[in-house]
Protein backbone atom coordinates (compact mmCIF):
# COMPACT_ATOMS: atom_id res chain seq x y z
CA UNK A 1 0.00 0.00 0.00
CA UNK A 2 1.48 3.46 -0.98
CA UNK A 3 1.69 6.14 1.67
CA UNK A 4 3.54 9.23 1.30
CA UNK A 5 6.06 8.56 4.35
CA UNK A 6 9.53 8.00 3.19
CA UNK A 7 11.01 4.27 3.71
CA UNK A 8 13.64 3.93 6.20
CA UNK A 9 16.75 2.88 4.58
CA UNK A 10 17.08 -0.99 4.57
CA UNK A 11 20.12 -2.16 7.60
CA UNK A 12 21.67 -5.50 7.60
CA UNK A 13 20.78 -7.84 9.75
CA UNK A 14 22.96 -7.75 13.46
CA UNK A 15 23.04 -8.43 16.96
CA UNK A 16 22.86 -5.71 19.32
CA UNK A 17 26.27 -4.31 19.86
CA UNK A 18 27.49 -3.93 23.81
CA UNK A 19 27.10 0.07 23.16
CA UNK A 20 23.26 -0.19 22.54
CA UNK A 21 20.69 -0.48 25.46
CA UNK A 22 19.79 -4.02 24.99
CA UNK A 23 17.03 -5.87 26.80
CA UNK A 24 17.21 -9.94 26.12
CA UNK A 25 15.26 -12.39 27.51
CA UNK A 26 15.17 -15.68 27.16
CA UNK A 27 18.00 -18.60 26.52
CA UNK A 28 19.58 -20.19 23.83
CA UNK A 29 18.99 -23.32 26.44
CA UNK A 30 17.00 -23.00 29.33
CA UNK A 31 17.79 -25.16 31.90
CA UNK A 32 14.80 -26.41 33.60
CA UNK A 33 16.98 -26.55 37.11
CA UNK A 34 15.34 -27.78 40.83
CA UNK A 35 16.28 -26.54 43.83
CA UNK A 36 18.28 -29.03 44.94
CA UNK A 37 20.61 -29.30 41.72
CA UNK A 38 21.46 -25.41 42.81
CA UNK A 39 21.88 -26.76 46.52
CA UNK A 40 24.26 -29.18 44.71
CA UNK A 41 25.96 -26.57 42.43
CA UNK A 42 26.80 -24.31 45.56
CA UNK A 43 27.95 -27.56 47.55
CA UNK A 44 30.31 -27.90 45.01
CA UNK A 45 31.64 -24.04 44.68
CA UNK A 46 31.83 -24.25 48.56
CA UNK A 47 34.42 -27.40 48.21
CA UNK A 48 36.42 -26.19 45.99
CA UNK A 49 36.66 -22.93 48.35
CA UNK A 50 37.70 -25.17 50.93
CA UNK A 51 40.28 -27.01 48.42
CA UNK A 52 41.68 -23.66 47.51
CA UNK A 53 42.06 -22.56 51.64
CA UNK A 54 43.69 -25.76 52.36
CA UNK A 55 46.36 -24.87 49.88
CA UNK A 56 47.28 -21.83 51.25
CA UNK A 57 47.09 -23.84 54.90
CA UNK A 58 49.76 -25.89 53.41
CA UNK A 59 51.59 -22.98 52.24
CA UNK A 60 51.50 -20.99 55.00
CA UNK A 61 52.40 -24.13 57.64
CA UNK A 62 55.54 -24.60 55.95
CA UNK A 63 56.90 -21.26 55.99
CA UNK A 64 55.70 -21.09 59.77
CA UNK A 65 57.80 -24.47 60.33
CA UNK A 66 60.81 -22.99 58.77
CA UNK A 67 60.81 -19.70 60.28
CA UNK A 68 60.26 -21.17 63.63
CA UNK A 69 63.24 -23.62 63.16
CA UNK A 70 65.82 -21.82 61.37
CA UNK A 71 64.90 -18.22 62.51
CA UNK A 72 64.20 -18.73 66.18
CA UNK A 73 66.17 -21.78 66.29
CA UNK A 74 63.46 -23.88 68.23
CA UNK A 75 64.16 -27.35 67.47
CA UNK A 76 61.51 -28.91 65.77
CA UNK A 77 61.14 -32.30 64.04
CA UNK A 78 61.16 -30.91 60.63
CA UNK A 79 61.18 -34.66 59.11
CA UNK A 80 57.76 -35.56 61.17
CA UNK A 81 56.06 -32.29 60.77
CA UNK A 82 56.95 -32.32 56.74
CA UNK A 83 55.61 -35.73 56.08
CA UNK A 84 52.23 -34.72 57.99
CA UNK A 85 52.30 -31.45 55.62
CA UNK A 86 52.70 -33.95 52.40
CA UNK A 87 49.52 -36.27 53.57
CA UNK A 88 47.95 -33.03 53.84
CA UNK A 89 48.82 -31.75 50.29
CA UNK A 90 48.03 -35.31 48.58
CA UNK A 91 44.76 -35.44 50.07
CA UNK A 92 43.89 -31.98 48.85
CA UNK A 93 45.47 -33.31 45.72
CA UNK A 94 42.86 -36.00 45.42
CA UNK A 95 40.16 -33.64 46.55
CA UNK A 96 40.87 -31.75 43.48
CA UNK A 97 40.97 -34.33 40.91
CA UNK A 98 37.68 -36.11 42.85
CA UNK A 99 35.64 -32.67 42.45
CA UNK A 100 37.03 -31.26 39.16
CA UNK A 101 34.15 -32.60 37.88
CA UNK A 102 30.54 -31.39 39.09
CA UNK A 103 29.79 -34.07 41.41
CA UNK A 104 27.11 -33.62 43.84
CA UNK A 105 28.87 -32.89 47.85
CA UNK A 106 26.79 -33.98 50.57
CA UNK A 107 26.59 -32.65 54.12
CA UNK A 108 28.36 -35.43 55.05
CA UNK A 109 32.17 -34.75 52.40
CA UNK A 110 32.06 -31.48 54.06
CA UNK A 111 32.25 -32.89 57.57
CA UNK A 112 35.14 -35.40 56.43
CA UNK A 113 37.62 -32.86 54.49
CA UNK A 114 37.16 -30.77 57.73
CA UNK A 115 38.05 -33.66 60.39
CA UNK A 116 40.83 -34.64 57.82
CA UNK A 117 42.28 -30.82 58.08
CA UNK A 118 41.30 -30.68 62.23
CA UNK A 119 43.33 -34.70 62.34
CA UNK A 120 46.57 -33.08 60.60
CA UNK A 121 46.55 -29.92 62.25
CA UNK A 122 45.96 -31.76 65.64
CA UNK A 123 49.88 -34.31 64.38
CA UNK A 124 51.29 -31.06 63.98
CA UNK A 125 50.93 -29.54 67.14
CA UNK A 126 51.47 -32.43 68.83
CA UNK A 127 55.16 -32.56 67.33
CA UNK A 128 55.43 -28.94 68.29
CA UNK A 129 54.32 -28.60 71.97
CA UNK A 130 51.01 -29.40 72.35
CA UNK A 131 48.36 -27.34 74.17
CA UNK A 132 51.32 -24.53 74.52
CA UNK A 133 51.92 -23.67 70.96
CA UNK A 134 50.40 -20.73 70.13
CA UNK A 135 48.85 -22.25 66.53
CA UNK A 136 46.65 -24.17 68.81
CA UNK A 137 43.72 -21.49 68.10
CA UNK A 138 43.75 -22.74 64.65
CA UNK A 139 40.89 -25.06 65.80
CA UNK A 140 39.12 -21.95 65.67
CA UNK A 141 38.98 -21.88 61.79
CA UNK A 142 37.83 -24.99 61.37
CA UNK A 143 34.92 -24.71 63.60
CA UNK A 144 33.94 -21.56 62.49
CA UNK A 145 34.16 -23.24 58.85
CA UNK A 146 31.71 -25.84 60.03
CA UNK A 147 29.47 -23.48 61.02
CA UNK A 148 29.21 -21.87 58.01
CA UNK A 149 29.48 -25.17 55.64
CA UNK A 150 27.65 -27.83 57.62
CA UNK A 151 24.62 -28.80 58.86
CA UNK A 152 24.01 -27.97 62.64
CA UNK A 153 24.88 -31.41 64.07
CA UNK A 154 28.10 -31.80 62.10
CA UNK A 155 29.43 -28.52 62.91
CA UNK A 156 28.47 -29.62 66.87
CA UNK A 157 30.37 -32.47 65.85
CA UNK A 158 33.46 -30.74 64.77
CA UNK A 159 33.24 -28.52 67.84
CA UNK A 160 33.19 -31.78 69.90
CA UNK A 161 36.26 -33.64 68.36
CA UNK A 162 38.56 -30.46 68.41
CA UNK A 163 37.49 -29.88 71.84
CA UNK A 164 39.14 -33.24 72.57
CA UNK A 165 41.69 -32.66 71.18
CA UNK A 166 42.90 -30.19 72.27
CA UNK A 167 42.67 -31.95 75.97
CA UNK A 168 44.70 -34.67 74.45
CA UNK A 169 47.11 -32.59 73.69
CA UNK A 170 47.21 -30.79 76.68
CA UNK A 171 47.60 -34.66 78.28
CA UNK A 172 49.96 -36.03 76.10
CA UNK A 173 52.28 -33.74 74.13
CA UNK A 174 55.71 -32.10 75.64
CA UNK A 175 55.32 -28.39 76.32
CA UNK A 176 56.93 -25.78 73.62
CA UNK A 177 60.36 -25.20 74.60
CA UNK A 178 59.80 -21.30 74.49
CA UNK A 179 60.59 -19.21 77.75
CA UNK A 180 58.13 -17.22 79.81
CA UNK A 181 58.56 -13.71 78.43
CA UNK A 182 55.29 -12.24 78.45
CA UNK A 183 56.63 -8.49 79.59
CA UNK A 184 58.71 -8.66 76.63
CA UNK A 185 55.30 -7.42 74.91
CA UNK A 186 55.54 -7.87 70.81
CA UNK A 187 59.22 -8.76 71.12
CA UNK A 188 58.10 -12.35 73.32
CA UNK A 189 57.90 -15.67 70.73
CA UNK A 190 54.98 -16.68 72.14
CA UNK A 191 53.18 -13.22 71.57
CA UNK A 192 54.92 -12.70 67.80
CA UNK A 193 53.09 -16.12 67.28
CA UNK A 194 49.96 -15.75 68.29
CA UNK A 195 49.59 -12.61 66.32
CA UNK A 196 50.97 -14.92 63.50
CA UNK A 197 48.08 -16.99 63.98
CA UNK A 198 45.29 -14.43 65.04
CA UNK A 199 46.22 -13.10 61.60
CA UNK A 200 46.23 -15.85 59.28
CA UNK A 201 42.85 -16.68 61.11
CA UNK A 202 41.64 -13.59 60.34
CA UNK A 203 42.74 -13.42 56.87
CA UNK A 204 41.84 -17.41 55.57
CA UNK A 205 38.40 -16.38 57.20
CA UNK A 206 37.87 -13.13 55.25
CA UNK A 207 38.69 -14.64 52.17
CA UNK A 208 36.56 -17.76 52.44
CA UNK A 209 33.76 -16.81 54.22
CA UNK A 210 33.56 -13.56 51.33
CA UNK A 211 33.78 -16.22 48.70
CA UNK A 212 31.32 -17.97 50.28
CA UNK A 213 28.60 -15.33 50.91
CA UNK A 214 29.01 -14.70 47.23
CA UNK A 215 28.26 -18.47 45.97
CA UNK A 216 24.95 -18.27 48.65
CA UNK A 217 24.19 -14.83 46.88
CA UNK A 218 24.50 -16.38 43.49
CA UNK A 219 22.39 -19.25 44.74
CA UNK A 220 19.98 -17.08 46.04
CA UNK A 221 19.73 -14.69 42.74
CA UNK A 222 19.11 -18.40 40.88
CA UNK A 223 16.26 -19.22 43.32
CA UNK A 224 14.58 -15.90 42.86
CA UNK A 225 14.80 -16.65 38.82
CA UNK A 226 13.23 -19.76 39.53
CA UNK A 227 10.33 -18.67 41.06
CA UNK A 228 9.70 -16.01 38.81
CA UNK A 229 9.49 -18.45 36.09
CA UNK A 230 7.53 -20.48 38.20
CA UNK A 231 5.31 -17.63 38.53
CA UNK A 232 5.21 -16.28 34.93
CA UNK A 233 4.50 -20.02 33.60
CA UNK A 234 1.82 -20.46 35.67
CA UNK A 235 0.37 -16.62 34.88
CA UNK A 236 0.82 -18.50 31.38
CA UNK A 237 -1.45 -21.61 32.74
CA UNK A 238 -4.25 -19.24 34.05
CA UNK A 239 -4.17 -17.06 30.50
CA UNK A 240 -4.40 -20.32 28.53
CA UNK A 241 -7.01 -21.95 30.09
CA UNK A 242 -9.27 -18.04 29.67
CA UNK A 243 -8.12 -17.80 26.07
CA UNK A 244 -9.43 -21.22 25.31
CA UNK A 245 -13.03 -20.66 27.75
CA UNK A 246 -13.17 -17.17 25.24
CA UNK A 247 -12.40 -19.08 22.20
CA UNK A 248 -15.50 -21.64 22.98
CA UNK A 249 -17.83 -18.56 23.29
CA UNK A 250 -16.88 -16.29 20.51
CA UNK A 251 -16.78 -19.43 17.97
CA UNK A 252 -20.99 -19.27 17.45
CA UNK A 253 -20.68 -15.18 17.49
CA UNK A 254 -18.49 -14.79 14.88
CA UNK A 255 -19.69 -17.42 12.60
CA UNK A 256 -23.26 -15.99 13.13
CA UNK A 257 -21.48 -12.41 12.47
CA UNK A 258 -19.98 -13.87 9.09
CA UNK A 259 -22.90 -15.38 7.79
CA UNK A 260 -24.82 -11.63 8.43
CA UNK A 261 -22.41 -10.02 6.53
CA UNK A 262 -22.89 -12.45 3.85
CA UNK A 263 -26.02 -11.65 3.54
CA UNK A 264 -25.90 -8.13 3.64
CA UNK A 265 -23.64 -8.42 0.41
CA UNK A 266 -26.20 -9.88 -1.13
CA UNK A 267 -28.83 -6.81 -0.85
CA UNK A 268 -29.50 -4.35 -3.23
CA UNK A 269 -28.31 -1.64 -1.29
CA UNK A 270 -24.96 -2.43 -0.22
CA UNK A 271 -23.97 -4.24 -3.95
CA UNK A 272 -25.02 -0.63 -5.58
CA UNK A 273 -23.05 1.26 -2.97
CA UNK A 274 -19.08 0.83 -3.48
CA UNK A 275 -18.79 2.39 -0.36
CA UNK A 276 -20.59 0.17 1.49
CA UNK A 277 -19.46 -2.87 -0.50
CA UNK A 278 -15.74 -2.05 0.40
CA UNK A 279 -16.72 -1.68 4.42
CA UNK A 280 -18.28 -4.77 4.38
CA UNK A 281 -15.36 -6.73 2.80
CA UNK A 282 -13.10 -5.51 5.25
CA UNK A 283 -15.37 -6.49 7.99
CA UNK A 284 -15.03 -9.61 6.59
CA UNK A 285 -11.71 -9.79 6.20
CA UNK A 286 -11.31 -8.75 10.24
CA UNK A 287 -13.82 -11.49 10.92
CA UNK A 288 -12.04 -14.03 9.61
CA UNK A 289 -8.97 -12.90 11.03
CA UNK A 290 -10.74 -13.17 14.46
CA UNK A 291 -11.73 -16.63 13.44
CA UNK A 292 -8.56 -17.63 12.57
CA UNK A 293 -7.14 -16.46 15.87
CA UNK A 294 -9.66 -18.66 17.62
CA UNK A 295 -9.02 -21.30 15.69
CA UNK A 296 -5.41 -20.91 16.44
CA UNK A 297 -6.02 -20.58 20.62
CA UNK A 298 -8.08 -23.76 20.27
CA UNK A 299 -5.32 -25.58 18.22
CA UNK A 300 -3.02 -24.87 21.15
CA UNK A 301 -5.26 -25.80 23.55
CA UNK A 302 -5.82 -29.23 21.37
CA UNK A 303 -8.90 -28.73 21.58
CA UNK A 304 -9.64 -27.89 17.40
CA UNK A 305 -11.47 -30.72 15.38
CA UNK A 306 -10.89 -30.97 11.99
CA UNK A 307 -7.32 -29.30 11.84
CA UNK A 308 -3.85 -30.53 12.27
CA UNK A 309 -0.84 -29.41 11.31
CA UNK A 310 0.45 -30.17 8.17
CA UNK A 311 4.39 -30.66 7.05
CA UNK A 312 5.79 -27.25 4.94
CA UNK A 313 9.18 -25.37 4.81
CA UNK A 314 10.70 -22.59 6.42
CA UNK A 315 10.64 -19.37 3.50
CA UNK A 316 7.10 -21.07 2.78
CA UNK A 317 5.46 -21.20 6.60
CA UNK A 318 6.99 -17.15 6.81
CA UNK A 319 5.71 -16.37 3.13
CA UNK A 320 2.01 -17.55 3.66
CA UNK A 321 2.97 -16.05 7.67
CA UNK A 322 3.60 -12.28 6.15
CA UNK A 323 0.93 -12.91 3.23
CA UNK A 324 -1.41 -13.50 5.89
CA UNK A 325 -0.68 -10.91 8.22
CA UNK A 326 0.16 -8.14 5.28
CA UNK A 327 -3.43 -8.67 3.87
CA UNK A 328 -5.61 -7.73 7.72
CA UNK A 329 -3.48 -5.53 8.97
CA UNK A 330 -3.61 -1.75 7.72
CA UNK A 331 0.36 -1.10 7.18
CA UNK A 332 1.44 1.71 4.96
CA UNK A 333 4.58 0.22 4.00
CA UNK A 334 5.81 -3.49 5.03
CA UNK A 335 9.39 -4.44 4.27
CA UNK A 336 9.86 -8.15 3.86
CA UNK A 337 13.65 -9.52 3.22
CA UNK A 338 14.13 -13.22 3.42
CA UNK A 339 17.96 -13.82 3.35
CA UNK A 340 17.06 -17.51 5.18
CA UNK A 341 18.93 -19.26 2.27
CA UNK A 342 18.60 -23.33 1.76
CA UNK A 343 14.88 -24.40 2.75
CA UNK A 344 14.65 -26.77 5.54
CA UNK A 345 11.42 -28.70 6.25
CA UNK A 346 9.19 -28.05 9.36
CA UNK A 347 6.00 -28.34 10.21
CA UNK A 348 3.62 -25.43 11.24
CA UNK A 349 3.31 -24.08 14.14
CA UNK A 350 0.42 -22.61 15.28
CA UNK A 351 2.14 -20.88 18.57
CA UNK A 352 5.24 -20.10 16.37
CA UNK A 353 2.98 -17.78 13.98
CA UNK A 354 1.24 -16.22 16.81
CA UNK A 355 4.48 -15.19 18.25
CA UNK A 356 5.86 -13.80 15.43
CA UNK A 357 2.61 -11.86 14.39
CA UNK A 358 2.46 -10.52 18.22
CA UNK A 359 6.01 -8.99 17.32
CA UNK A 360 4.85 -7.42 14.20
CA UNK A 361 1.86 -6.24 15.61
CA UNK A 362 2.89 -4.62 18.63
CA UNK A 363 5.87 -3.07 15.57
CA UNK A 364 2.20 -1.45 13.49
CA UNK A 365 0.92 -0.07 16.71
CA UNK A 366 4.21 2.17 17.38
CA UNK A 367 5.25 2.90 13.28
CA UNK A 368 1.62 2.61 11.65
CA UNK A 369 3.68 3.95 8.39
CA UNK A 370 6.39 1.47 8.41
CA UNK A 371 7.87 -2.06 9.29
CA UNK A 372 10.13 -4.16 8.12
CA UNK A 373 10.46 -7.73 8.71
CA UNK A 374 14.65 -9.44 7.84
CA UNK A 375 15.20 -13.48 8.40
CA UNK A 376 18.05 -14.66 8.15
CA UNK A 377 19.67 -18.22 8.73
CA UNK A 378 22.40 -17.49 11.51
CA UNK A 379 25.03 -20.61 12.54
CA UNK A 380 22.14 -22.79 14.20
CA UNK A 381 18.93 -20.49 14.42
CA UNK A 382 16.41 -18.94 13.05
CA UNK A 383 17.00 -15.17 13.28
CA UNK A 384 14.02 -12.56 12.70
CA UNK A 385 14.26 -9.06 13.17
CA UNK A 386 11.49 -6.74 13.47
CA UNK A 387 12.14 -2.94 12.69
CA UNK A 388 9.97 0.04 13.53
CA UNK A 389 10.25 3.51 12.88
CA UNK A 390 8.29 4.77 16.13
CA UNK A 391 9.12 6.09 19.22
CA UNK A 392 11.12 3.10 20.19
CA UNK A 393 11.28 1.59 24.12
CA UNK A 394 11.04 3.43 26.92
CA UNK A 395 14.17 2.54 29.68
CA UNK A 396 11.89 1.69 32.09
CA UNK A 397 10.02 -1.24 29.70
CA UNK A 398 13.51 -2.10 28.45
CA UNK A 399 14.41 -3.09 31.97
CA UNK A 400 11.57 -5.22 32.88
CA UNK A 401 11.71 -6.47 29.09
CA UNK A 402 9.36 -9.86 28.69
CA UNK A 403 7.61 -9.29 32.21
CA UNK A 404 4.02 -9.46 31.80
CA UNK A 405 1.88 -6.01 31.95
CA UNK A 406 5.06 -3.92 30.76
CA UNK A 407 3.52 -1.59 28.55
CA UNK A 408 3.02 2.35 27.21
CA UNK A 409 -0.55 1.48 25.82
CA UNK A 410 -2.13 2.87 28.88
CA UNK A 411 -4.86 0.24 28.39
CA UNK A 412 -5.92 -2.98 30.74
CA UNK A 413 -3.99 -5.91 29.37
CA UNK A 414 -1.20 -4.27 27.64
CA UNK A 415 1.93 -5.55 27.23
CA UNK A 416 1.05 -9.02 27.18
CA UNK A 417 2.18 -9.87 23.45
CA UNK A 418 5.51 -9.49 24.30
CA UNK A 419 5.35 -11.54 27.38
CA UNK A 420 4.46 -14.75 25.04
CA UNK A 421 6.39 -13.76 23.00
CA UNK A 422 9.27 -14.24 25.40
CA UNK A 423 7.78 -17.38 27.07
CA UNK A 424 7.23 -19.01 23.51
CA UNK A 425 10.75 -18.71 22.57
CA UNK A 426 11.92 -19.81 25.86
CA UNK A 427 10.03 -23.12 25.43
CA UNK A 428 12.22 -23.74 22.05
CA UNK A 429 15.14 -23.01 23.68
CA UNK A 430 15.40 -19.04 21.75
CA UNK A 431 15.85 -15.82 22.99
CA UNK A 432 14.11 -12.52 22.52
CA UNK A 433 16.49 -9.21 22.31
CA UNK A 434 15.03 -5.60 22.24
CA UNK A 435 16.74 -2.84 21.31
CA UNK A 436 16.42 0.87 20.18
CA UNK A 437 17.94 1.64 17.11
CA UNK A 438 20.40 5.60 16.60
CA UNK A 439 18.22 6.79 13.85
CA UNK A 440 15.18 5.92 15.95
CA UNK A 441 12.71 3.69 16.01
CA UNK A 442 12.88 -0.02 18.02
CA UNK A 443 14.26 -3.33 16.47
CA UNK A 444 13.12 -6.68 18.10
CA UNK A 445 15.06 -9.88 17.43
CA UNK A 446 14.30 -13.52 17.45
CA UNK A 447 16.29 -16.30 17.63
CA UNK A 448 15.26 -19.73 17.67
CA UNK A 449 17.09 -22.57 17.46
CA UNK A 450 16.50 -24.39 13.82
CA UNK A 451 16.92 -27.86 15.93
CA UNK A 452 13.48 -26.85 17.87
CA UNK A 453 11.46 -26.21 14.87
CA UNK A 454 12.76 -28.05 11.30
CA UNK A 455 12.30 -31.57 10.13
CA UNK A 456 15.55 -34.23 10.16
CA UNK A 457 15.91 -34.84 6.62
CA UNK A 458 16.03 -37.91 5.55
CA UNK A 459 19.65 -39.40 4.01
CA UNK A 460 19.52 -40.82 0.65
CA UNK A 461 20.07 -43.85 2.28
CA UNK A 462 17.36 -44.26 3.99
CA UNK A 463 15.02 -42.90 1.07
CA UNK A 464 16.31 -46.03 -1.03
CA UNK A 465 15.55 -48.45 1.21
CA UNK A 466 11.85 -46.72 1.46
CA UNK A 467 11.94 -47.01 -2.56
CA UNK A 468 13.22 -50.29 -2.86
CA UNK A 469 13.36 -52.12 0.34
CA UNK A 470 15.60 -54.24 1.79
CA UNK A 471 15.82 -56.48 -0.79
CA UNK A 472 16.36 -53.86 -3.68
CA UNK A 473 12.98 -54.84 -5.26
CA UNK A 474 11.36 -51.51 -5.88
CA UNK A 475 7.97 -51.33 -4.16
Amino acid sequence: MPTDRPTPPTLPIAMPTAADAVAVAGALQAPRAGVASLDNATGHKNMQQLIQLRWFAVVGQVVTILVVHYGYRIHLPLNQMLQALTCLALFNLASLLRWRTHRRVTNGELMLALLVDVAILTSLLYLSGGASNPFVFLYLLQVILGAVLLKPWSTWTVVGVTTLCFAGLALFSRPLSLPPDHDRGLWSPYIQGTLVCFALNAALLVVFITRINGNLRERDAKLAGLRQRAAEEEHIVRMGLLASGAAHELGTPLATLAVILGDWRRLPHFSSDPELLQEVSEMEIQIQRCKSIVSGILLSAGEARGESSEETTVSTFLDDLVEEWRTTRPVGSFVYDNRFGRDLPMVSDSALKQMICNVLDNALEASPHWVRLEVAHEGDDLQLVVTDAGPGFAPAMLAQFGKPYQSSKGRPGGGLGLFLVVNVARTVGGRVAARNRPEGGAAVTLSLPLAAIVLEEEDDEEENIGMHGHDGIPH
